[in-house]
């Protein structure tokens, strides 16, 4: 710190004393209104989150930073273990001195950014624990039966049972009695055990080579019941009855199902998928697998990246079944993602943005254009019906603006960069993020590093493209700790618009700014700060604090956090997707409003770095 700093804060402290065992500073006093730095003695701190005893600082340290610079209650509690000296620095010179002096304010930041770090660990250990908690082991076992039971009697023949099950391409079948009540199961282990190896004829009784007295449970057991009775008998599949009645069988893969829907599986019905119809019940199978991941405390980065992997393939898929419809020969065409497909961060409550780039002759260029605007609008059709809702904006591959030439790509985009006008900033924001998702990527690799070779040099656009960077504001209150809406949606923040949308859009001004071809908003800040010889602990900070928002949405859209939007209930469309970005922040729980104030810090922070950085 400068000399003249220095000297501001030794004339503004004062000096205080606190025998051994005083608690100094603790949050639920209240939020603290001064900085203490230990002339003399040692002070232990106490993690409130964990309950644990974090450590110990002494002569020439201070606390506590964090809490002042987010203006939050903090979250450790400091106590004297022996007579401690401190200078106490009030709240407003603390403000004073971040403002005069940068090292200072970088100290503040640098202290804000562990703390946040620590908070979205434990965050995502408690809120782990909660909703591994609430998994579907309690609901009934019966929502657990996937098909109408295969079954015989007591007097089929082995042969016809075997027949059975060939046919049904099962391993094992129910034996029941008159009143279908089940009282034996035959396997692929007693056709072994029980008539291979003692020779006994195909013609006999099932009833004869069967595995007498098998697991049963009634329809409304639980799925956690089905599990006990399953390790303590040792059994691998239960008979579910109704009234003493088989109507179903539950096996150990099911119940393993109800703790993880597998991606392979997922991926694996995609790419078996006959027709679109088969493609419809995969979309309810990632939105069980989302539920999952955020059981098992999943980040936010892998849930979006998984949800984007799962939602390329659905779209590979469709392009499978969609395109020998159409007269695409010797078509040159790739199809675009934008927006947050683009960036690999999609959630599940958004619709459609894409778009085509298309190489041909320029004699033939509507023609070819018209062939793939009639393949783009059925795959656009397609991904509605898969539940992908059209854009409101009409950005898609079949809108004629959406599908355009290599040169008009250029020609578009350099307009925008030369004319960067509000609506030009808005579709930049927009397009600027495309990434191929099928048919020829060397057409997009080639607009992409056309347009990162003459946007840095570019100072106007930049400019403009900073000050639409630092627009929004984070939600953060002078009074209360968050500033809510008092319009349509009284007493809520809107999460994407207020909170997320802050680092998306720093992120992408950053590496356009720094020619970084990478679209993802995590992977163009770890580049950025790389670049910039950012602090790795303030880079992981600013990624703690956007993946926390990001998994604040996801947890309104998957029903885990009720949104507050209450209202009259928007019709369908983009509205009722902006309502699953909103909620009222003082509904969450203590530990989630601190980080979330933290977050909204970080955010604030970054927009700083932004205008820094490009020195706009």
């Amino acid at each position: 710190m400068a000399v003249k700093d220095l000297r501001m804060l030794a004339e503004g402290a004062r000096l205080g004393y606190f025998p051994v065992g005083t608690t100094i500073v603790d949050p639920a006093a209240g939020r603290t209104r001064e900085l203490y730095i230990i002339r003399r003695g040692h002070v232990r701190y106490y993690d409130l989150a964990s309950g644990g005893s974090d450590g110990v600082r002494g002569a020439g340290e201070c606390f506590p930073v964090a809490a002042l610079t987010a203006g939050s209650l903090g979250m450790r509690r400091f106590v004297a273990t022996e007579d401690v000296f401190c200078f106490l620095v009030p709240e407003p010179l603390f403000n004073e001195l971040r403002a005069a002096s940068t090292p200072f304010a970088e100290y503040c930041t640098q202290a804000l950014a562990s703390i946040v770090q620590q908070s979205v660990g434990q965050l995502r250990r408690v809120f782990s624990q909660r909703t591994t908690e609430q998994q579907t082991l309690l609901e009934p076992v019966s929502k657990l039966v996937r098909r109408a039971p295969v079954y015989c009697t007591t007097d089929t023949t082995i042969r016809d049972a075997l027949t059975t099950m060939s046919h049904e391409h099962i391993g094992t079948i129910a034996v029941v009695d008159e009143r279908r009540r089940p009282v034996g199961i035959f396997t692929l282990s007693d056709l072994m055990n029980r008539v291979v190896l003692k020779d006994v004829m195909l013609s006999a009784p099932v009833s004869t080579v069967m595995t007498a007295a098998p697991g049963a449970l009634g329809e409304f057991a639980t799925a956690e019941d089905a599990m006990a009775l399953m390790a303590q008998q040792g059994y691998h599949q239960l008979m579910i009855t109704r009234d003493d009645e088989l109507v179903g069988v539950v096996s150990e893969r099911d119940l393993f199902a109800l703790q993880r829907v597998s991606m392979r599986g997922i991926l694996q019905s995609i790419r078996l998928a006959p027709d679109e119809a088969a493609l419809r019940g995969v979309t309810d199978r990632i939105g069980e697998l989302t539920d999952n991941l955020l059981a098992q405390g999943a980040r936010a980065e892998l849930l979006t990246h998984t949800i984007t992997s799962l939602n390329d393939a659905l779209t590979r898929r469709l392009f499978a079944l969609i395109e020998p419809r159409f007269d695409l020969d010797g078509a040159q065409w790739c199809w675009l993602s934008l927006g947050s497909e683009g960036r690999r961060e999609r959630t599940v409550a958004s619709d459609q943005d894409n778009a085509v780039i298309f190489h041909c002759e320029e004699g033939n260029r509507e023609e070819v254009r018209g062939r793939l605007l009639q393949a783009a609008q059925a795959v656009n059709r397609g991904l509605a019906a898969l539940g992908f809702p059209l854009c409101p904006g009409k950005i898609m591959a079949g809108n004629p603006e959406c599908c355009l030439s290599v040169e008009e790509w250029r020609g578009r985009f350099g307009a925008w960069v030369r004319e960067p006008t509000p609506e030009a900033l808005l579709n930049a924001n927009i397009f600027f993020d495309f990434r191929p998702l099928g048919r020829d990527f060397a057409l997009a690799a080639e607009l992409r590093d056309w347009l990162n070779s003459v946007i840095p040099g570019n100072r106007l656009f930049l400019g403009m493209l900073v000050a639409n960077a630092l627009q929004a504001e984070p939600p953060l209150g002078m009074i209360r700790a968050f500033r809510t809406d008092d319009g349509e949606a009284p007493g809520t923040i809107d999460l994407k618009t207020q909170g997320t949308r802050i680092f998306v859009d720093a992120a992408r001004a950053l590496a356009l700014g720094l020619g970084i071809g990478e679209t993802n908003t995590a992977q163009r800040l770890r580049l950025a700060g790389k670049r910039m010889n950012a602090e790795e602990r303030d880079t992981e900070a600013l990624l703690d604090a956007f993946q926390f928002l990001q998994m604040l949405r996801l947890r309104v859209q998957r029903g885990l956090l009720e949104p507050a939007w209450q209202g009259a209930g928007p019709e369908p469309g983009v509205e009722a997707h902006a309502s699953r970005n909103r909620l009222d922040p003082y509904a969450l729980n203590e530990l989630d409003q601190r980080v979330l104030r933290e977050s909204l810090g970080q955010a604030r922070a970054l927009q700083r770095s932004l205008s820094q950085t490009l020195g706009l």
